[in-house]
């Protein structure tokens, strides 16, 4: 009997991970399922590039994964049952339901409004496809000289005001940052991110903590208020609520607790990656959701997984950053290199040719989940029947 391997969420993580698993194992001992929403893989760091009008390569699942054992199947995940072993699904003909052996659970994050009144209500987000096109229907209606607030001083609210503002020249864009602007950046890097927002007209209102946002501007704790015709989100992220449902071991905000091969703590049949992932670094410092350890957590749970169904060697492979890269519209870059726990350094490139180095990056993250096998054996290796028991183990051991 094959063992069956269910993938839930084609994001980055999971996508790779369903590819790689289909390169290691034979397709004679198993079955990969790809469960994912949408019929596409989505870019998900090129939402601010969509809002602004800017058209992204469609990239079909079917077509990405046709002839690589890998099936996609297009439906809503709705719940998981970790001691049954099965996965809820709604699709075109109804609600059904997926049996696995071993689950890799990639669902990802969403958008988090952080229960800030009126954020739901008023505000945009990009942490989607769906969402980016609403922003991007909302500033093509909109006329020139009518203001963007950007909420959020990280990494997306950094690409997106700068996005915004490279391709409105005429609207008065403006970020919100709780604290000062790129503040954990090194001294280059801080002073080109101010020189780079400076040269695109770009308000900044630092230690702004964000307390309310109303139809036509956005309140801060200290009581100031900020014009805004259009409001972004882009404070954080939260994870899918689906697993917090679940008998899974997960922390308070809803991530499975997994060890350092990216299994499950308490259910040794299921794996989590990426945002979905409680997972720790160097330093024990818990990663942080981002596709610079979502994919190297990716092909260590794919590894991991065919290592103990193949009776190979478990991965050993530490997580580490290298950098931090940030898009500054189309023009501009600033890639900050970094300690591998995730502390700025001195050195970092900026301008142009960190423009480019981003979209290299960007477009080799885009080509690897299309591509997850390179480098690896082209010979499949064959299912133990000691490894598929105990890939299909109902119980963490004591």
């Amino acid at each position: 009997m094959q063992h069956r391997i269910v993938v839930l969420g084609a994001g980055y993580t999971g996508a790779v991970v369903a590819g790689r698993l289909a390169k290691r194992l034979r397709r004679e001992d198993v079955t990969v399922t790809l469960v994912n929403a949408e019929p596409d893989f989505v870019e998900r760091v090129r939402m601010h590039q969509l809002a602004v009008g800017q058209d992204l390569r469609p990239r079909p699942l079917r077509e990405m994964f046709a002839g690589s054992g890998v099936e996609p199947r297009l439906a809503k995940v709705t719940g998981v049952d970790a001691d049954r072993r099965t996965v809820s699904v709604t699709d075109a003909d109804g609600d059904g339901e997926l049996a696995y052996d071993t689950l890799v659970y990639a669902l990802g994050s969403g958008w988090d409004t952080q229960g800030v009144p009126g954020v739901a209500e008023h505000a945009h987000e990009i942490a989607g496809r769906p969402g980016a096109l609403r922003l991007r229907e909302r500033l093509a209606g909109l006329d020139a000289g009518r203001t963007v607030v950007v909420v959020g001083g990280g990494l997306t609210g950094l690409e997106a005001a700068a996005e915004i503002a490279e391709a409105r020249p005429d609207l008065g864009v403006a970020l919100a940052a709780r604290g000062g602007l790129g503040d954990w950046l090194s001294p280059k890097g801080r002073e080109h991110l101010r020189k780079v927002f400076g040269g695109l007209g770009i308000t900044v209102h630092e230690h702004a903590e964000v307390t309310g946002v109303e139809a036509d501007r956005v309140v801060t704790a200290d009581g100031r208020t900020v014009p805004a015709d259009v409001t972004v989100w882009t404070t954080g992220f939260a994870v899918h609520p689906i697993a917090k449902a679940t008998t899974l071991e997960v922390t308070g905000t809803g991530q499975i607790v997994v060890d350092g091969t990216m299994r499950s703590v308490s259910h040794p049949d299921v794996y989590a990656v990426g945002d979905a992932a409680m997972a720790t670094g160097p330093g024990g410092k818990p990663l942080r959701m981002s596709c610079a350890s979502g994919t190297p957590a990716a092909w260590q749970a794919a590894d991991a997984i065919a290592a103990r169904l193949t009776g190979g060697k478990l991965p050993a492979a530490s997580i580490r950053y290298f950098n931090q890269c940030i898009s500054l519209g189309r023009k501009e870059g600033l890639i900050q290199y970094v300690t591998a726990d995730d502390r700025a350094v001195r050195a970092a490139l900026t301008g142009r040719l960190a423009a480019v180095y981003k979209e290299l990056v960007c477009k080799g993250a885009a080509w690897g989940v299309a591509n997850p096998t390179l480098g690896l054996p082209a010979r499949r290796r064959r299912v133990t029947r000691e490894g598929a028991a105990a890939g299909s183990a109902a119980k963490a051991p004591a």
